[in-house]
């Protein structure tokens, strides 16, 4: 019973179909017959001034118009009409479809036969045309849904395609649906009139249809375009919507990544063969466009992972070596110190407690630097910008670490009107003692390094160069990544390496640039700006500094 029913349904849309396909076509069969008429009406008008042989071929002027415009079908009627016309109009005995000289049966079989190859001729020419153009709109389509997808925001991008897709197919509303986005989330987004939630609802069957396909005989599925009836809650009967709904699945590699649904507000959707071609290739490069999203999302997500194992790793090992390197110290200071079965002098006590100072600043230090790292890490770097002198500051710094570089001869070449310029006192503070300690650390002792201030174009450079071994040129691009030390000539030098990618880091939010190079007489030269003039800049992160 029920199956009888599913036929008969079947076959009430399949006459509908027909229906709606005749009267679609009824135009160009009334364009046929009216162009016949008015041929009619000239040749008429000519035969009675002049006598001109083979006038009927003015026929095919109607039959080439009809074909050109509405096809095969229309050119044919129009043929058929104008052999009947001038059987019945022209040709003795006159207003009959009797021939009276049996020679004009086979002129007039003719005539037919050359009007309706020619109507083909000219409706095949027409159909290639329109072809043509079916393709060059398909590539265009296809083209741009690709250009856009390539935006750097999915949702934003998803909503350009939405509205392309509205214009390219005149409908009401395009929606699009991913399951999964970033962050986890589904994205849904509409183009054009609004429509209720309740149309983008699936029943159980359809869902199924959608994430495994037609399970079921072709008469049992129920289309994908169909017509429902949407009532918002407590809504009158002036409220009512008929929406004309249409779903292709969005798939990849037998994944439903998503749904594209377009809608029609109280008209039904009607989609030619190439339209649904056409829509399931746009379809088809969605769900190929969001699947490589996902992808790339998804693998930039491990690499952020690794990378962190790998930095978490990395800190580990810098951190303990470098926690338990000054410990060790103090602990064996102070344990001496303890000793009561030696005596110690009072020099020799001072320089114990000299070594536990130093160690213990070292310590400071390295935790500082890290408060620092994770605060860059995260983003929360926090600047005071007040106007500074920096020559005042430079002497601040320079008279804080003297006690440190005892064994290296210091110069300071700052002129004396340099204009102040707007930063975070500590924080350049820091820089320029990261700088310094580093010059330290990889120059012999005695040689000389040199502090130098000099207005360039609208910042100041302040530069801080050593006499050490320099920098291999290999090196160069990665002295400001976390946690690279470069090796050089020697004993490996203390630290974690941490102290040119934070003096990276606070030069950058201050809107200059720092960078390290050799110096022509030997020895490396880093250097860093700040702008004049106060600007905003974001804070970079940690992973930008990268390289």
């Amino acid at each position: 019973m029920v199956k009888r029913a599913s036929v008969s349904e079947s076959l009430i849309q399949q006459v509908h179909a027909t229906l709606r396909s005749l009267t679609a076509a009824w135009p160009g069969y009334a364009v046929a017959l009216l162009s016949v008429s008015v041929v009619s009406t000239v040749i008429a008008i000519v035969e009675r001034r002049v006598f001109i042989a083979n006038i009927s071929l003015l026929y095919l002027i109607a039959v080439l118009f009809t074909a050109s415009l509405f096809g095969s079908g229309p050119a044919v009627v129009a043929a058929v009409s104008a052999f009947l016309a001038f059987d019945f109009l022209f040709v003795e005995p006159r207003y009959s479809i009797t021939v009276a000289d049996p020679a004009e049966w086979l002129a007039l079989l003719m005539f037919l036969a050359t009007a309706i190859i020619t109507g083909q001729l000219a409706a095949n020419q027409r159909r290639r045309a329109e072809e043509a153009r079916a393709r060059e709109r398909e590539a265009v389509l296809l083209y741009d849904v690709l250009r856009l997808m390539q935006g750097p925001e999915l949702t934003a991008a998803l909503q350009a395609v939405a509205t392309r897709l509205q214009a390219a197919f005149h409908v009401d509303t395009v929606g699009i649906i991913v399951r999964e986005g970033p962050a986890r989330k589904p994205i849904r987004v509409l183009a054009g009139a609004s429509v209720p939630p309740s149309a983008f609802e699936l029943t159980e069957g359809q869902v199924q249809v959608l994430q495994e396909g037609p399970l079921a005989p072709p008469e049992r599925v129920q289309p994908t375009g169909h017509w429902v009836s949407i009532v918002p809650p407590r809504a009158g009967r002036r409220e009512r919507l008929r929406i004309s709904r249409y779903h292709i699945p969005l798939k990849a590699e037998e994944r439903r990544v998503g749904s594209l649904m377009l809608f029609n507000l109280g008209q039904e959707l009607r989609f030619t063969p190439s339209d649904n071609r056409l829509l399931l290739a746009v379809a088809a490069q969605l769900a190929a466009t969001l699947e490589r999203e996902r992808l790339r999302r998804e693998a930039t997500e491990a690499e952020i992972l690794r990378r962190t194992d790998e930095l978490k790793t990395v800190l580990l090992n810098a951190v303990s070596h470098d926690l338990r390197t000054p410990l060790a110290s103090i602990i064996a200071a102070v344990e001496s110190l303890q000793q009561h079965d030696v005596v110690w002098t009072e020099e020799e006590r001072q320089e114990f407690l000299e070594m536990i100072a130093d160690e213990a600043r070292r310590l400071d230090q390295l935790v500082s630097n890290l408060l620092d790292l994770s605060r860059i890490q995260a983003g929360k770097l926090q600047l005071e910008k007040q106007w500074r002198d920096l020559g005042t500051l430079i002497a601040d710094v320079i008279a804080r670490l003297r006690p440190r570089l005892a064994a290296h001869r210091l110069v300071i070449q700052v002129p004396d009107r340099l204009p102040p310029v707007p930063v975070d006192e500590l924080r350049i503070s820091q820089v320029l003692v990261n700088l310094i300690e580093n010059a330290a650390k990889y120059s012999p002792p005695g040689s000389t390094i040199t502090v130098s201030a000099r207005w360039v174009g609208q910042a100041i450079e302040i530069a801080v160069e050593d006499e050490g071994p320099g920098i291999p040129h290999e090196t160069i691009p990665h002295l400001f990544a976390p946690f690279y030390r470069a090796g050089g000539d020697g004993a490996r030098p203390q630290g974690t390496g941490l102290g040119l990618v934070i003096a990276k880091h606070l030069v950058e939010v201050h809107g200059g640039r720092i960078w390290a190079e050799n110096r022509p007489s030997g020895g490396a030269r880093f250097a860093f700006t700040i702008p004049l003039a106060e600007q905003e800049h974001p804070t970079p992160t940690l992973a930008e500094s990268k390289p």
